[in-house]
């Protein structure tokens, strides 16, 4: 029994490292390929929780189903909705609703089409007959699971309780495991004698499997955070059911290229004012200006010539104010300069 459980626990560790595996690889190939991951463990799930494929030791039952397969689809929905938000993570549990109502839908109509064709028996004996009750069951509790899950997270990340890293994410997955026991066992099992001794055993089950799965789900947060840069946001508890986050999201996004227009359209505005006061000053005289190298007369085009102050006056926007400047002042007016010197 002790070989079984060990086996167990190795198959599940290789499936929790597969799943976080395909979610890193999301920069390269997108999320298309990690959907259709969580597709197929959601089948399988149903199918071995169909056959009732399970281990005990010491009088502790591990379903196989609940145990490996959904704690793996409980970690790829929370590393999908810690990076890369509730969007995604509404399309993860569409995609784990869908494929667990049509499993036993298959299977039941498998099991119909059998009874029409000859010789089927044996091939049909490999499809187990479906539980609807333990179907829907599951996919309720599921669903449920997962979105308490965003919700815990969200709440636990709070500011004000500064709750580190590695508790947060303990508490959020022991929490998630303890209610999906409750409401399934619950929503299956309620009206059974055997519904205390089942949803203690699961319990327990579920607190043993909780602790070899935390350690990679911190893990690969701890990594993805530090090492890889990606940030860890902070939402409002109910982003998973609303779309806080997105709109939230693109608020800030249409703030920030409000602001960036509005100090393109100053820095534009400055801009165009100064060549505005540049033009209005300057007005440009261009080519050879004859020019009377004695007395500074300049000709026109008209062949007159002018002085140097009527011409300049014509061909710009130039006026002038005069003064004497020190030279001619010592020449024009001697006895005032000695006197200032």
């Amino acid at each position: 029994m002790e070989k079984e459980v060990l086996i167990l626990i190795a198959m599940a560790m290789c499936l929790y490292f597969m799943v976080l595996w395909a979610h890193s690889l999301r920069f390269r190939f997108g999320l298309g390929h990690f959907y259709a991951t969580i597709g197929a463990i959601t089948a399988v799930m149903s199918w071995v929780t169909d056959i009732g494929l399970k281990t005990e030791v010491s009088g502790i039952t591990f379903y196989v189903g609940s145990t490996v397969f959904y704690t793996s689809l409980l970690l790829s929905v929370f590393v999908i909705y810690v990076f890369n938000g509730p969007r995604n993570m509404r399309i993860a549990i569409s995609t784990v609703a869908v494929v667990s109502a049509l499993i036993p839908i298959t299977a039941a109509a498998l099991h119909f089409q059998s009874g029409f064709i000859e010789n089927s028996t044996f091939a049909i004996g490999y499809v187990p007959v479906p539980s609807f009750r333990i179907n829907l069951s599951s996919i309720f509790a599921t669903i449920v699971d997962m979105i308490f899950l965003a919700m815990a997270w969200e709440f636990l990340g709070k500011p004000v309780f500064k709750v580190p890293l590695w508790l947060r994410t303990f508490l959020t997955l022991i929490g998630v495991m303890m209610l999906d026991v409750v409401l399934f066992a619950t929503l299956a099992f309620g009206s059974d004698s055997s519904y205390l001794s089942i949803v203690k055993g699961t319990m327990i089950s579920r607190a043993i499997i909780s602790a070899f799965a935390f350690p990679f789900l911190y893990g690969y947060l701890h990594f993805q955070s530090k090492k890889k840069g990606e940030y860890i946001e902070s939402r409002p508890v109910f982003a998973i059911l609303k779309k806080v986050d997105e709109i939230k999201s693109e608020l800030h996004r249409a703030h920030k290229e409000i602001a960036r227009r509005k100090e393109a359209e100053k820095e534009r505005d400055k801009v165009i004012e100064e060549l505005k006061t540049a033009l209005s000053e300057v007005k440009t005289l261009r080519g050879l200006i004859p020019i009377c190298a004695n007395c500074k007369n300049i000709r026109d085009d008209g062949g007159y010539w002018k002085e140097i102050e009527s011409y300049i006056r014509e061909h710009s926007d130039a006026r002038f104010t005069h003064g004497i400047c020190p030279n001619c002042r010592e020449k024009l007016y001697p006895n005032v300069t000695k006197r200032f010197n």
